[in-house]
């Protein structure tokens, strides 16, 4: 049960953020970002050009975002 401890408390966590993030008025909706590239894909370049040096891989990975950084992290080699 230990190592589901920080786990839980994790999630514990990011419900309470999105609960409190909650306004009473539903009929307007907040956009942070409008155009440009996301978290993922600005991830994902940045791993696929560290691991690459490819401008190719970088675009290609940039484009999948957070498919290939969840692949990254699923089959990286530990250090």
């Amino acid at each position: 049960m230990k190592s589901k401890r920080p786990i839980l408390f994790f999630l514990l966590l990011f419900t309470i953020e999105c609960f409190s993030q909650q306004t009473g008025n539903l009929g307007i909706t907040k956009t942070a970002v409008n155009n440009g590239i996301g978290i993922g894909s600005a991830i994902a370049i940045v791993i696929s050009w560290d691991r690459n040096k490819s401008v190719l891989y970088a675009l290609l990975h940039g484009i999948l975002g957070w498919l290939y950084v969840i692949y990254f992290v699923i089959v990286r080699e530990k250090e």
